[in-house]
């Protein structure tokens, strides 16, 4: 790694006192950039195998479809199928009256000439322009001067006036890009620049877009800000420009370089959905998009059904949705920590009884409802690293069980011990049927079929007795039992003890509740004993009767109990 000797910094500072820098007093994004989606032209050409003319077509609706109005749609001089895609477009009538084109283009006539050709009857469109500036283009590449380089800029803003004035049924908007602007001098960015705006004569109609690209990330993200203050206070008939802005993610960082960009007085912002583009990407603007949401700030963007976005993309593009991508990953909601789980689990509770017009769900930032994903399934998923909190959920939401606080422990562990000896996350389902064969209306060998109940009460005194007749079947031997006790729980282990089998327990804790809340519902019951030594043994018993969902749930700890203490005669 002694090789970090031979690379330097390769930005420039703008020739402000950073102090001066304003964007620095600001915290957050009062409202959205204009947006201009590059998935077609930018993201197309990163591709192995670019989209053919059907693809492009289908991506183009959806785009308009989540709101898209500024979309580039290619390099129409570059090849016969951008060519032909862009004709298409216009021919078949396919671009919406709020939806603008825009192409690209260099500062050559023949290019120049094409572009405009393949825009024939476009009602609007942006005609993007630009050329490289930076030092290590001008010496190494075109060996030339910054005279030189500026005369490039300006011959191909002047051919697209003239030719603008051919098609006088489009309307035209100006864009140009001093490409490597990251790695251009600051003053010369601004000369050139400024040169190009003053052939355009912008507007407060008709504004040029000057468009400011981190083409290749050079800086950690608050110089790039400083850059992008510079230039909005330095180009000329600002009031009529509109900075964008184009950062890609050489460094990690295009999502930061966008935001604080923005800050620093950038107006529109040229990305990719999921940030594809070449080498590292482009700015995601679906991230970005998602961040000033989750602050509170309309985005202007339609990411309400994000599972379609993700299938949009990776079919359009043959490229994956890494599972961890910020709101459209697969996992990105999945909480597999028990801490968490279990943080998550009481954080929607609170929200539900004390503040539902509010999201402050601890370990997730938006509400998964609000890109179109699910709790199951999407939320608390369950491996051997989970907890107690996130296993006793799950149950309690897909199928009603409230497990004891007590109870929870024991089942997480086994819960854990399940996952870890498979190697794989639990469904709930799978969950579930592990938690209901272990303790739900286990019948074997003991099992109570049938038990009436009496109940006495004293008017000397306060006592209640509670009587009981039962039919059990024991390991195949049926037995007619009666017996009384201060409950009906203690009425039936005290008719069990009259059988020749030794039960040796007592009883620990029990509740109970209405599994649903309609009049058909069934309810649960939980029981804890304990035998001799002090180890607990949990069952659970479900009927429509609360008071046999109690018996069965005795039944189910007995049955546990004797898993490990075979009782005998």
């Amino acid at each position: 790694m002694k090789n970090y000797e031979k690379y330097r910094p390769g930005y420039f500072a703008p020739p402000m006192d950073p102090a001066e820098m304003e964007w620095t007093k600001k915290d957050h994004i009062e409202k959205a950039p204009r947006w201009c989606s590059v998935d077609l032209r930018d993201g197309n050409q990163a591709l192995v195998v670019p989209m053919s003319l059907e693809q492009k077509l289908e991506f183009f609706k959806y785009l308009v479809k989540i709101g898209f109005k500024e979309i580039e749609v290619g390099f129409p001089a570059a090849s016969e199928t951008e060519y032909e895609f862009l004709r298409t477009l216009i021919e078949e009538d396919l671009i919406p009256d709020d939806v603008t084109v825009q192409v690209l283009t260099q500062s050559r006539q023949h290019i120049i000439d094409k572009t405009f050709d393949a825009l024939r009857g476009a009602k609007r469109a942006i005609v993007h322009l630009y050329n490289s500036t930076s030092l290590a283009q001008r010496q190494q590449v075109f060996r030339a001067s910054e005279e030189e380089i500026i005369k490039i800029a300006v011959d191909g803003a002047k051919l697209m006036n003239e030719y603008a004035a051919k098609f006088p049924e489009t309307r035209f908007q100006f864009e140009y890009s001093p490409e490597s602007f990251t790695g251009t001098e600051m003053e010369f960015a601004r000369d050139i620049c400024n040169a190009v705006i003053d052939i355009w004569k912008p507007t407060p109609d008709n504004k040029v877009i000057i468009n400011l690209p981190a083409t290749v990330q050079m800086s950690m993200p608050h110089v790039y800000a400083n850059q992008i203050e510079f230039m909005s206070k330095s180009l000329h008939d600002r009031e009529n420009v509109i900075i964008s802005l184009h950062p890609h993610n050489d460094r990690g960082t295009g999502v930061a370089d966008a935001e604080l960009g923005i800050l620093a007085g950038g107006d529109r912002i040229e990305g990719t959905l999921f940030g594809n583009g070449e080498r590292t990407g482009n700015v995601d603007i679906i991230t970005l998009a998602m961040n000033m949401f989750t602050h509170g700030v309309d985005p202007e963007l339609d990411f309400s059904n994000m599972p379609e976005a993700v299938e949009r993309f990776e079919k359009y593009t043959g490229m994956t949705v890494n599972p961890r991508q910020p709101y459209g990953g697969d996992l990105v909601f999945a909480a597999f920590s028990g801490s968490h789980q279990d943080a998550i689990a009481k954080g929607m509770k609170w929200r539900k009884e004390t503040d539902p017009g509010r999201w402050t769900v601890p370990y997730l930032p938006i509400d998964p409802h609000d890109v179109g994903r699910e709790y199951e399934g999407d939320v608390i998923r369950i491996n051997s690293q989970s907890g107690k909190g996130g296993i006793a959920y799950i149950i309690e939401r897909d199928y009603g069980f409230v497990i004891p606080k007590a109870m929870r422990a024991e089942v997480g562990y086994m819960m854990k011990d399940i996952s870890d000896k498979r190697h794989e996350e639990l469904s709930p389902a799978e969950i579930f049927s592990a938690f209901e064969k272990e303790y739900v209306n286990d019948f074997a060998p003991i099992d109570i079929t049938d038990a009436t109940f009496s109940h006495f009460s004293s008017t000397k005194d306060d006592n209640e007795v509670y009587g009981v007749r039962i039919r059990a079947n024991i390991d195949g031997q049926v037995y007619n039992l009666e017996a009384e006790g201060n409950g009906r729980l203690d009425a039936v282990s005290n008719a069990l003890r009259k059988t020749e089998y030794h039960f040796d327990y007592k009883f620990i804790t029990y509740s109970e509740h209405a599994i649903s809340a309609d009049s058909n519902s069934r309810a649960a019951a939980y029981i804890c004993i304990a035998d001799k030594d002090d180890n607990f043994y949990w069952g659970v018993g479900t009927h429509a009767d609360t008071i046999l969902a109690a018996v069965n749930a005795l039944v189910s700890a007995l049955n546990r109990m004797n898993k490990k203490i075979h009782f005998v005669k």
